[in-house]
């Protein structure tokens, strides 16, 4: 991932306004700063394995209890775009303490909701906090460490603190779960605390700019998305041709068609239309929209089956993904290693296949099945599969850009990858939904379920995961098109890592603005 402060530009604006940067990442700044980047990465999974206690305290309905997800990750990734541009218009240690603010307090709300409307919106503001404060956050670091050393260990103390974040999610929830679901949400609220304090005592703000946000563009995205998992939340209990469902979708179009007219004629859009003139790139966003539905998608369905089905409790259906944890963190260093070496198309549909396999097996187990060997192999082969892909798509989607570039692209990269999660999970929970209803099964609490009730709805799950494994063989498809070179993806890997660093010429490579490199 790509920081605005990642160009020396903004290096120079931070000295410009009489602050040297600091030159060791020691100190409790780099808490504040990288505290907020785990917070918005473990909050998306966090939630995960507390969702059937949450569902039968609430006494939420299977929609419901799939929007307490979704409505997160929607706002997070549909206003992820404008939420870096906020902090060049206002300064970012402002806009960072604003996101900060905004969800800790929405963690409040979560954790003393007492029906799911207040949770789900709840759940929708943490989203909106999380879109401004994680990529501000990023760019603070580089207007608060120096070029070198110190901004290097900077970005790669966050870096870590995001990829530990969604497994730690997983482990975490379930320990909070065994004492209460709340706290889940709760714990927010103290950490949050502590880093609005350092923060405000340790940040310098930065110069900002004037700048015409699109924020019709970034709404207009965000309902379009809303309104299509409307359609398949809705769709299963309601009925395909229920007047509510048929106008939600007619709601999802009007706005995709509103959000590409007010692309194309805002001033400062949050999509470039010129970032789509590649087609390889094009295949790129396509692979990296459903790669990111089979990470979500996966997650929660094997999250929520091994407890609704199997039994685990809480706590051990989050320790039980630590092998998971560790087959994707050695995918993501093989990838490091050999997306120079080999051409990314065939890393990709190698490691999809690896993902269709996990899946296609999965789709066959049962709830009899024994932790060690039959459930260890599916996550063990998926997560290293889903390691490698999670590196190299990102590599494809900056090859053959300038420094320049290099912000903006990132940025809609981590948009696709985002939006892509909730929108397929939805669908395959909407098939597993009608599923399990078909073969005489029933929606609610586990705890109320006959036998042959539980036995559907094992089926229902397993089903779904047939479906993953068509969005894999998607991934794969889309990435025939990716045409990049290893020699690309070198060179792409090579200038992402300068450009994090500050450590690009700007003079040599014609540097970029605040406004221009904007992101995540």
């Amino acid at each position: 991932m790509s920081a605005t402060g990642g160009s020396s530009e903004s290096s120079r604006r931070s000295q410009a306004a009489g602050r040297p940067l600091t030159t060791s990442v020691l100190g409790i700044a780099i808490f504040a700063i990288t505290g907020m980047q785990l917070m918005s990465t473990l909050d998306g999974t966090i939630v995960i394995v507390a969702l059937p206690r949450l569902q039968d305290e609430l006494d939420l309905s299977d929609a419901g209890k799939s929007w307490v997800i979704t409505a997160y990750v929607l706002t997070f990734g549909g206003l992820l775009l404008i939420g870096g541009r906020v902090g060049d218009a206002i300064g970012h240690k402002r806009a960072f303490l604003s996101g900060v603010g905004v969800f800790t307090i929405a963690s409040l709300v979560c954790g003393v909701a007492t029906d799911g409307v207040t949770l789900i919106v709840a759940r929708a503001v943490q989203g909106i906090g999380a879109a401004v404060a994680a990529p501000t956050g990023l760019a603070l670091i580089a207007t608060t460490y120096a070029v070198g050393h110190a901004r290097n260990r900077a970005f790669a103390v966050s870096a870590a603190m995001q990829a530990s974040g969604s497994v730690l999610g997983l482990v975490l929830g379930g320990a909070l779960t065994v004492v209460s679901w709340r706290l889940a949400f709760l714990i927010n609220v103290p950490i949050g605390i502590v880093i609005v304090w350092i923060a405000v005592a340790r940040l310098a703000e930065t110069q900002h700019e004037r700048l015409k946000l699109d924020v019709a563009g970034a709404a207009l995205a965000t309902l379009a998305c809303t309104s299509a998992v409307l359609v398949f939340t809705q769709g299963p209990p309601r009925g395909w041709i229920d007047p509510w469902v048929i106008g939600a979708g007619v709601a999802a179009v009007v706005f995709l068609v509103a959000f590409l007219i007010v692309e194309r004629t805002a001033e400062h859009p949050i999509i470039p239309f010129s970032v789509f003139d590649n087609r390889s790139r094009v295949m790129t966003f396509v692979s990296l929209f459903m790669a990111g539905g089979v990470m979500l998608t996966a997650t929660v369905i094997i999250g929520l089956y091994v407890q609704d089905v199997m039994g685990y409790s809480a706590l051990r259906a989050g320790i039980a993904f630590l092998p998971f944890a560790g087959a994707f963190g050695l995918g993501t260093l093989l990838a490091t290693r050999t997306a120079p070496l080999i051409a990314p198309r065939w890393l990709i549909i190698g490691c999809g296949t690896l993902v269709l396999a996990a899946m296609l097996y999965g789709s066959t187990l049962d709830r009899t099945i024994s932790y060690f060997p039959d459930f260890v192999t599916l996550i063990v082969v998926g997560g290293f599969g889903i390691g490698v892909i999670s590196v190299v798509l990102p590599l494809c989607a900056v090859a053959g850009v300038g420094p320049r570039e290099i912000g903006p692209v990132s940025a809609i990269q981590l948009m696709v990858y985002n939006l892509g999660g909730p929108l397929v999970l939805v669908v395959i929970q909407a098939v597993q939904v009608s599923r399990t209803l078909y073969l005489g099964g029933t929606t609610g609490p586990v705890a109320d379920m006959t036998e042959s009730q539980l036995d559907a709805l094992d089926a229902g799950y397993t089903y779904s995961l047939l479906w993953v494994a068509g969005v894999a063989v998607v991934v794969g498809a889309a990435a025939l098109g990716i045409g990049f070179s290893a020699r690309e993806i070198a060179a792409a890997q090579h200038i992402r890592e300068a450009f994090e660093a500050g450590e690009l010429d700007d003079a040599k490579n014609g540097g970029a603005s605040e406004s221009e490199v904007d992101g995540v």
